[in-house]
């Protein structure tokens, strides 16, 4: 395999060239790119010496640390995988990621020893635990006890080397196959139209187990920029960072910066070097981003993507986040697609192309494409079509300008009297009610329609929802089928370990005892 399209290789060329400038920061320790290469290199050589072989797996599960990045980056040069496990995952949950992967030795933080200690026995494929930090650190002595190995195994641009697992909101999550060729794909296309060279100082505030994590970071580290690690995304932590670090990228989810925008003199902090703050994983609510737009001008991007992808496939850029009326449209937009990626409007049932402004399934096909899922060729085959695109499994839409607009998951489309109502879209509505915290919108049974909205909602802290004062607010700005029929007030959404609503949970016990089920 080339330089070119070995990652591993390409993060030991920058160290080559510029050894001694800062490639990585963490908790108040530096790593030069000389430093960071023989951490890998030793990784490596620990990998290699506890008997593994190309297409092993290990496992993480830790907060961000930088040795999660040096495992993966190991990994790439060795031929093995890392699967970075959600530690947010419930203990039945975790033992099945890890035995999924198969993996053989597990990389756990201190806070999770506890845990892992009591479901230790049901993971029957894990030869050694290696503890990272904390007073039981192991980490720093599994490294240190070899020496650089600097042999890269002859891999394929289609080999897995990252494998991370998507958190559905039914079933277990399922393990997507990110290689070579896909993240180097990625990393080309988000540099190209994002300004990310090697000047850069990108922020990872986002779980590695995240494709906004790990993918952010890799693409940080295949364009040779300067990384700046925070272990949690805490809101005071991500804005000291910001200004302290000078940093130029980051990417962060629209909860969190509906936080940010609340802390005590934000609009003081000193942003001034931030090129590119990327946004997505979740709809920006309007009044948080019409908070950050004056908090962040100039500088915002929403980002629509998918771990499939290995992370972004789309863009709308500062210059679209814009207000006047004409276009203002356009900010609940996913935007266009992102260099070297093509997105079309699909039907879901036939698979063929549909008109502009009609609603359909998001298809995307570009070289950052997953190998497919691990150990699951049919659900694999149902993913990606043999001439190479990728059924997202999200409805929208794209419009006479080429904007693509994501409306919801097409499972969670509401089928009305006929009608395609997407929930996402009376969501935005509501959520801009003052007295509405949280929001979602579920299809629940009508006997003469077939089924209709249902409002879900978690009042304001401090606030008092109305249902009826809620529903006259829809009613002045959504078509009348598209209206909630019913507004119920809950103390707090279910939610999964990735903090995606569970619609079907909510929409169970509606539709218990009925033939049709949706869920």
């Amino acid at each position: 395999m080339t330089d070119q399209t070995d990652f591993a290789a390409i993060v030991a060329e920058t160290a080559r060239q510029r050894p001694d400038d800062i490639a990585l920061s963490f908790a108040g320790t530096t790593w030069t790119w000389a430093q960071f290469v023989d951490r890998i290199r030793r990784n490596a050589a620990a990998q290699r010496a506890a008997g593994l072989r190309p297409g092993d797996r290990v496992a993480v599960l830790d907060l961000n640390h930088p040795s999660c990045l040096e495992t993966t980056l190991a990994c790439a040069q060795v031929g093995t995988v890392n699967a970075v496990v959600n530690f947010r995952l419930a203990p039945p949950e975790i033992i099945y990621v890890i035995n999924d992967a198969g993996a053989k030795i597990l990389f756990i933080g201190p806070e999770f020893a506890g845990a892992v200690a009591q479901i230790r026995e049901k993971l029957p494929t894990v030869e050694q635990v290696v503890h990272v930090g904390g007073d039981g650190d192991e980490y720093e002595a599994w490294l240190a006890a070899q020496e650089p190995d600097t042999d890269h195994y002859d891999a394929s641009p289609d080999d897995c080397f990252v494998q991370l697992y998507t958190s559905g909101t039914t079933g277990f999550p399922k393990g997507a196959l990110l290689t070579h060729r896909g993240m180097l794909a990625h990393a080309s296309n988000v540099a190209a139209d994002f300004a990310l060279d090697p000047g850069s100082v990108v922020q990872v505030a986002m779980p590695l187990f995240h494709v906004g994590g790990t993918s952010y970071a890799l693409l940080a580290m295949a364009r040779g920029a300067r990384i700046s690690m925070l272990r949690m995304p805490d809101p005071n932590a991500v804005w000291d960072m910001l200004e302290r670090e000078r940093i130029t990228h980051t990417f962060l989810v629209p909860a969190l910066l509906a936080v940010m925008a609340q802390v005590p003199g934000a609009a003081e902090r000193d942003v001034s070097a931030l090129k590119a703050l990327s946004y997505g994983a979740s709809p920006m609510p309007l009044p948080v981003m019409r908070a950050c737009l004056k908090l962040f001008p100039g500088v915002m991007h929403q980002v629509y993507g998918m771990t499939e992808a290995c992370g972004v496939v789309s863009s709308l850029g500062p210059e679209d986040h814009d207000e006047s009326p004409a276009v203002a449209h356009r900010l609940t937009s996913a935007g266009k697609p992102i260099h070297g990626v093509e997105i079309e409007i699909r039907d879901p049932a036939t698979g063929e192309p549909v008109p502009v402004g009609t609603a359909g399934e998001l298809w995307v096909r570009t070289e950052q494409l997953m190998a497919g899922y691990w150990q699951k060729p049919e659900a694999t085959e149902a993913a990606i079509t043999a001439d190479g695109w990728l059924r997202s499994g999200d409805g929208g839409y794209v419009d006479e300008d080429g904007y693509f607009y994501v409306t919801d998951r097409i499972k969670d489309m509401i089928i009305s009297g006929g009608e395609n109502i997407y929930p996402a879209e009376i969501e935005r509505v509501l959520a801009e009610h003052p007295t509405v915290g949280d929001v979602t919108v579920i299809g629940v049974p009508d006997e003469k329609w077939g089924e209709v909205p249902k409002a879900i909602v978690v009042p304001a802290p401090g606030q008092t929802v109305d249902p009826e004062a809620l529903l006259a607010w829809c009613r002045e700005q959504l078509a009348s089928f598209k209206c909630p029929k019913s507004v119920d007030v809950i103390d707090e959404l279910p939610r999964n370990p990735s903090g995606k609503v569970l619609k079907k949970d909510l929409r169970k016990p509606y539709w218990e005892g009925r033939e049709r089920q949706v869920v």
